[in-house]
Parts: C-alpha cells; structure tokens; sequence
C-alpha cells in the first residue's frame, strides 16, 4: 500500500521569490512571477522528484503576521492549513534587504511548529555575495542555504537538506488516478472561490468581497462517489484592454490556458446580476476552446423573481452558442444546489469522450434526409470535443445552418449533452473512390 506523498512548504514574507523557488523545483510556469508584492494569495500546489523522492510542494501566500487587513489575514489563514500538514518547511528570505520585522514574526511562528525548517536565503546569484547569508543566522534557524531561484543556484543543495527525511519513493506515488479535471471559469467577484469551497468541503480558496481576489489558479483534488475530480479555480477574467496591472493581464492569460487544459468547464455566472456581455464572451473561450460546460447561476437564493424558467430563457438567449450545456441553479455560498454537480459534470465528461463505432454511425447516416450535398461515409475521428468527418461528393466546409442540422440530428441520435461536437468535411468523388 503506498504511503500519501510528503508536503514541502515555502513561506516567507512578501516578494521574496516564492513563486519563482516553486516554479524552480516543479518544472513549470505553475505560479504566477511577477515584480509586484502579494501576487500569489492563494497556496498554490506542484508536484516535484528529487534524488528519487517524490514530494508535493506547496507555494503560499507572502504572509505579514501582524497585518490586520483582511486579504492578508486571510493568506496567513490558508497557510497555516498548508504548513499544519507540512513534512517540510522552506522558509525563503531576501537575501538582498536587510533581516526585517516580518521575518523575525514569521521566524518564531515556525519554529514553535516544532517541525523541520530550512531558510533559504533568495538572490544569492554569485559566490561574493554568499556572506549576505551570514547575517541571517540571527533568525535562529541553524540550518541556512544561499541560493538563486532565478538562475537555480544552490537549488540542488537546498533540496539535498530538505528532502533528505522524506520517504516516497516514486514508485509507490508516480502514477497519479486517472480524474476528470474542472476549471472553474467566470469574471471577477461571482463566486468562483466560494463555489471551489463549497465543492471541497473546506476554505480551500480566499473568498472575499474584493473583486479579482483569486490571481493564481488554485486547484482541489476531491474523490466523490468513486470518482476523482481535480477543480482549478481561475482568476476572474476581463475584457482585453481592462487589465492594467501586469499581475491581473498574467492571470487572465493563465484562467485561459487552464481552461483549455481542462476536461469540463463550470461557467458561474451571477443570478443578482443577471447575464451581461462580459459572461458570454467567458462562455466563448469555453466554446472555442472545445470544452464541455455547465453553466452555474450562483447566488440564486439573492435573486429576486426566483423564476427559473424566465432565468433560463434569457441566458439561452445570450447563450445561443451553449445550446448544449446544462444549466444549475445554486448558491455556492449556502451550498444549495451543489452537491448536483458532480453528477452533472461525469455525465457531461462522459459525453464529451464517448466514441461511436463507425458502423453506427453510418447506419443513422442512411436514415438522414440530407440534400445540400451527398454523403458517403462518416466517422469519428477524435474525442473532447466529439469531431467527426463526412466524406461527401465536393469539397467545402458546410453552410452553417446546414451544420447546425447534422449536429442537432446527432445530437438527438447519440445524446452528446454538455459538449461542443464538431464537423469536418473531407472531399470523395464516389464511395469507392
């Protein structure tokens, strides 16, 4: 029986270079880098393999302890979660500023965890300056590594010391369970974080009243009746040319790039504010991206008339491309409505991967009345999205409406609910041709 994978926690204040160290270790562009302090907020998650251990590596927020205001009271919050369950704990300063307050504070608070704690001391990028990490022996953490998260200097050493205790081997822990991945897409302040929550059972994610509070996209594993889901909470996206701050242009282009990595697409939309344009410009990259959707109406119980089915007509009309999605009301913040999703998202996944068999399909294709042009022979050729191929007598794509008719009879014959299908048409000059 293989043992759970060991955490290892990066702490430290504000734009030390958490991020960048996380980023260093796990291979990949997972946390967002930036020259602006308190970029990430969240505890952002990685996994990492190091002289054949295996480990998970969690990236927190910059924490301030003393700070009362709510976002970074809120930071300290989730990293504790992270560090109460911590093998591991990186403690990164700057190696280039003098020994601050905050990293006396945050010093004191690990070292009454009472478990194992390296510092790192960040920016050390050439052999004159390692003596600047002398002087941070004063923390009281004997054990001190000079290193450059940019260029990658003293990396390896540091993870020498810090995985020297743990004990996966890869073997046991490297082949993760096959999951059905969910973004959860939508513009700033609608709920998506208090939908990620609600879904985990837990405060996995901030959930504040300030707008485009989630940047990095947190993701949550989460086993439901046999079935493992991995949610990624994106950051709110904005129209092009509405993000000024180079933090909040990273995030909307990494909320992109994880919807398309994604299986299923839970696009929330906000009941109190009813569909504005912003929400089907969202719904388009969804669409476009191939991407199966169900579209969430959170915070149902603020809205005032409740009448579902008049709700649901005037979203079909902003929503004419999503035909094909499910809608679910719900209030991500009293968890009514929730607990549906998840059976709601397998039966959309399942339908977004069902592959028809070729014989199939071309027996309902001779049962279809269909002039614009003859068809020969249809096939599928690919999954997420459902894409088929026609063989027909002449080249072209179809005319739109007649596209729309092949996809609704299929549709109607084989189901495909909650996903984009698509058509392809490839020229054959006889059935034997």
């Amino acid at each position: 029986m293989s043992r759970p994978t060991p955490s290892v926690v990066i702490v430290g204040r504000p734009n030390v270079g958490k991020s960048t160290l996380f980023n260093r270790i796990t291979g990949q562009r997972r946390a967002i880098v930036g020259d602006e302090p308190g970029i990430t907020r969240d505890r952002i998650h990685g996994f990492a393999e190091y002289a054949g251990r295996r480990f998970e590596l969690i990236d927190t927020g910059g924490i301030v302890i003393h700070d009362q205001e709510y976002l970074p009271s809120q930071v300290l919050r989730q990293a504790r979660v992270a560090l109460d369950n911590a093998a591991h704990i990186i403690f990164l300063v700057d190696g280039r500023s003098e020994i601050t307050g905050s990293d006396r504070d945050l010093a004191q608070m690990l070292q009454r965890l009472g478990k194992p704690v390296t510092l790192a001391v960040n920016k050390i990028d050439s052999a004159s300056r390692e003596s600047l990490a002398h002087e941070f022996y004063a923390l009281g953490i004997p054990s001190i590594y000079p290193v450059s998260a940019e260029h990658g200097a003293g990396v390896d050493a540091l993870l020498d010391r810090v995985t020297a205790d743990l004990s996966a081997p890869v073997a046991e822990d490297a082949i993760a369970a096959p999951h059905i991945k969910v973004a959860i897409i939508g513009r700033p302040n609608v709920g998506k974080s208090t939908l990620l929550n609600a879904l985990a059972g837990e405060e996995r994610a901030i959930v504040s009243p300030v707008a485009g509070t989630t940047r990095d996209a947190v993701d949550e594993r989460i086993t439901h009746d046999g079935t493992d889901f991995v949610f990624v909470d994106t950051a709110g996206i904005r129209r092009k040319g509405k993000t000024t701050k180079m933090a909040e242009k990273l995030s909307v282009v990494m909320a992109r790039r994880h919807l398309r990595l994604a299986d299923v697409a839970l696009l929330v939309v906000d009941a109190s504010e009813g569909v504005v344009g912003l929400d089907a410009t969202i719904a388009g990259y969804a669409h476009e991206g191939g991407r199966a959707v169900i579209v969430c109406v959170n915070k149902w119980d603020q809205h005032k008339e409740r009448k579902k089915q008049e709700f649901e007509r005037d979203l079909r009309d902003q929503f004419k491309f999503l035909e094909y999605a499910p809608v679910a009301f719900l209030s991500a913040k009293t968890g009514v409505g929730v607990e549906r999703l998840f059976s709601m998202i397998r039966d959309v996944y399942e339908s977004a991967t069902r592959r028809i068999p070729t014989g199939e399909l071309n027996r309902f294709l001779e049962q279809l009345r269909f002039e614009e042009r003859k068809i020969f022979y249809i096939t599928q050729a690919s999954v997420r999205p459902p894409t088929f191929v026609l063989f027909t007598d002449r080249g072209g794509p179809l005319h739109f409406s007649h596209e729309r008719y092949l996809i609704n009879q299929i549709r109607r014959r084989f189901g495909f609910r909650g996903t984009p299908v698509v058509l392809k048409t490839r020229a054959k000059t006889r059935p034997g041709g």
